[in-house]
């Protein structure tokens, strides 16, 4: 089959690759229909490279099983399905206490498993889930970061009726705005630099778009909520600078999520780090999209409020394009010449796409 391998950083691969077969009794074979990149992608593409030389990437997918093993109930060839791409050891304290998200061992396919750039891509049937005939295969390649965010926000105490600030609307924050509401926010201000994603942010539910360009973020915050501040923050642009500038949008006592990963160190300056003292504020770290029983209430949830349409992930898709393009793409986004949302591959051709 064909797959998309990475070897070192910024050195991506097309290339024909043995296609996964049968080895448990409890593998399903899933023919990819659409995968999707991750900014976790661009990061190991640009600065970081893979954790094994050659190892075929992605892990944002959706498509149709193909082969099952034995033991295998509940699936037959020809379903339409997502899947969790994570990997847990089940044998850690943090899995024994059900905290699958903090396993010792967490791994995700595309690093040290086989990733779904590729035709056909493997997985335990417990990871497979699925699909509602109202979700189509382009959508469901976002249920995964979609199930990011989620968990996410099942980290804060939002109530109905809360504020909340997204800082950075790329794919994460533009699912985060409308997860937001979903959880109840009545107000929901939407923060970015890049005005095309701010209009994207309001036409998914945003109710107030903040350009930091030229003013800071917080000083806006404070004019549109009477001097308070948020009740949460969430934090998705993923870059130093933001990860410090996030603590001064939340109220006294209010909360701050970090979703996005920036890849670098971070500077706090005194102003920004006595937020989090003197206002007494909860931070949060997050981090992939698991709970107890596995996969988690997360993907449920996701694929829910994709099927009512609560859940909009169309107009965040940028690009459709075959998998054969992946080298060019990703050298195209690193340097800057293209400035995607979201990116979907193809593996097959897009004239036996169903």
């Amino acid at each position: 089959m064909k797959a998309l391998n990475l070897y070192g950083i910024q050195d991506l691969r097309f290339e024909e690759t043995p296609a996964p077969s049968i080895e448990h009794d409890d593998d399903i074979i899933i023919k990819v229909k659409a995968v999707g990149i991750c900014g976790s992608d661009l990061s190991r593409y640009k600065k970081l490279g893979p954790y094994v030389p050659g190892m075929t990437f992605g892990h944002e997918f959706a498509g149709e099983v193909v082969k099952i093993g034995r033991s295998v109930t509940g699936f037959s060839i020809g379903d339409r399905v997502a899947a969790c791409p994570t990997y847990t050891c089940g044998q850690c304290r943090y899995c024994q206490l059900g905290e699958p998200t903090r396993c010792e061992r967490l791994s995700v396919i595309g690093a040290r498993h086989p990733g779904a750039y590729a035709e056909y891509v493997k997985l335990p049937a417990k990871h497979v889930i699925p699909l509602p005939n109202v979700v189509n295969y382009d959508e469901a390649a976002l249920i995964e970061p979609a199930s990011v965010v989620a968990h996410g926000f099942y980290r804060t105490n939002i109530k109905p009726g809360a504020s909340v600030a997204i800082m950075g609307v790329g794919s994460i924050g533009l699912l985060a705005v409308q997860w937001a509401k979903i959880f109840g926010a009545t107000t929901v201000f939407a923060i970015d630099i890049d005005e095309q994603k701010l209009n994207v942010a309001n036409q998914l539910g945003a109710d107030v778009l903040i350009s930091s360009l030229q003013r800071p973020a917080h000083k806006q915050i404070l004019e549109y909520t009477n001097g308070i501040g948020v009740d949460v923050a969430v934090e998705s642009a993923g870059t130093p600078s933001t990860s410090a500038q996030v603590f001064a949008l939340p109220k006294k006592g209010g909360e701050v999520v970090f979703l996005g990963i920036p890849y670098a160190d971070v500077q706090i300056e005194r102003f920004y780090f006595e937020k989090i003292v003197r206002n007494e504020l909860h931070v949060y770290g997050s981090w992939n999209a698991l709970s107890s029983p596995f996969p988690g209430k997360e993907w449920a949830t996701t694929i829910h409020y994709m099927s009512s349409g609560q859940l909009n992930v169309a107009p965040m898709i940028s690009y459709r394009l075959p998998l054969a393009k992946g080298p060019e793409t990703f050298q195209q986004i690193a340097k800057g010449e293209l400035k995607p949302t979201k990116v979907l591959f193809y593996p097959e051709k897009l004239s036996e796409r169903k």
